[in-house]
């Protein structure tokens, strides 16, 4: 194989190895469903039934990305619904004070970790194991076996409300066709940008014919989501600030010194060190910002479901672990992407919501996850060590 076919098909075929996979995946459920994973309600709901494991996934993330995990989130999503549902529904606290007042605490419990993580050198699956124990104790503990509902419509609308779904346009959300246009522009004007650098520094590049049917899938992709989201009740608010916090990320992880440094750690943490990177501070900001993520998703979770029980959060730091190393995290740190992490976590959303209308029991979902997760983090070490020999 020439260098120009190994570039194409080797460089980028690994970079895009996971939007094939959500691809492949999609088109196995809407045949299976026989269509019905298409259908806008159903559409509508991926979004906002599985938006809490996007925010769980970007915390994630840069946990994973050192070479760590984070045990608790499932546990600080089930306290942060027991706080929310003690102060809005029994004490009647104001919405905006309630939301203010159990982010603070997401804050404070993330400095908690952090500290022992960071400045006292506690393993950080040590650490978050006993989060995950104490937090769950603690949620029990809150709600002493009662569930709490229901919520007042300003809370739930940030996980079940619509952009101005009345304004429409032959049936058509008018938002959401905003959104399709600014993205579609966006995405060329992205990949024409990438590949202008990759030419000046001498890179090859895949043909024009190649990049136009690379963009020209990706318009059909996000055309056909958004023209779906436009036939029920448009734009979900929390799919906004979803988008919005995914490009904060992303901007984040590759253009700031913040996320040089946390690839740094990842990659090895000695050198970074050597190299005047404040190791423990990036570790403590990580583990800090999980904390934080896991608490807008238990807001979601809360909102979305207008009940806090004790059972919120359940497993789902599986969920996010799955869906970083799905979405191309090396296993053992320093390596992957936000946009990578979005795709792990969007084949996560897509399994949940097929396998579930397909009947299929949660203990086979359970199986049939632990296998993906186990595949994906099997081919990253298997193609590293061919790299290397």
């Amino acid at each position: 194989m020439d260098t120009k076919k190994k570039t194409l098909f080797g460089g980028n075929m690994r970079q895009n190895g996971m939007i094939i996979a959500l691809l492949a995946v999609i088109c196995f459920f809407g045949i299976a469903t026989k269509g019905m994973i298409f259908r806008p309600l159903n559409i509508s709901n991926i979004f906002m039934q599985n938006s809490y494991l996007i925010f769980l996934s970007l915390g994630m993330f840069f946990c994973v990305l050192t070479g760590n995990v984070d045990l608790s989130v499932g546990s600080v999503v089930g306290v942060s619904g027991a706080l929310l549902g003690a102060m809005i529904v029994q004490n009647h606290v104001p919405t905006w004070i309630a939301v203010t007042v159990t982010l603070v605490v997401g804050l404070l419990i993330g400095a908690f970790q952090g500290a022992f993580i960071a400045f006292l050198s506690i393993p950080p699956f040590i650490v978050t194991l006993a989060g995950m124990l104490m937090f769950r104790g603690l949620t029990q503990y809150i709600l002493q076996g009662q569930s709490l509902s229901p919520f007042t419509n300003s809370f739930q609308y940030f996980a079940s409300g619509f952009l101005f779904p009345q304004l429409k346009v032959g049936g058509l959300n008018v938002i959401c066709l905003i959104v399709l246009a600014v993205a579609s522009i966006a995405v060329i004007l992205r990949e024409m940008s990438a590949r202008k650098k990759r030419i000046s520094y001498g890179f090859e590049v895949p043909s024009m014919g190649v990049t136009a049917a690379k963009l020209a899938g990706i318009i059909f992709v996000m055309g056909f989501v958004l023209i779906m989201l436009a036939k029920y009740r448009g734009m979900p608010f929390v799919l906004v600030v979803l988008i919005i916090v995914t490009l904060i990320y992303n901007f984040i992880a590759q253009k700031t010194s913040v996320g040089r440094h946390v690839y740094a750690v990842g990659g090895n943490r000695l050198a970074a060190q050597m190299s005047g990177v404040k190791t423990k501070w990036v570790m403590f900001i990580v583990y800090v910002n999980c904390a934080l993520l896991a608490t807008v998703a238990g807001i979601v979770v809360t909102g979305r479901l207008n009940v806090a029980t004790a059972k919120a959060g359940n497993s789902y730091e599986l969920d996010a672990i799955a869906a970083c190393y799905i979405g191309g995290c090396a296993a053992a740190g320093g390596s992957g992407t936000i946009m990578g992490t979005i795709v792990g976590a969007a084949i996560m959303a897509i399994l949940n919501n097929g396998m579930s209308i397909m009947g299929i029991s949660t203990d086979i979902q359970q199986v049939i996850k632990g296998l993906i997760l186990l595949l994906a983090v099997t081919f990253d070490l298997t193609s590293k060590s061919k790299s290397k020999s």
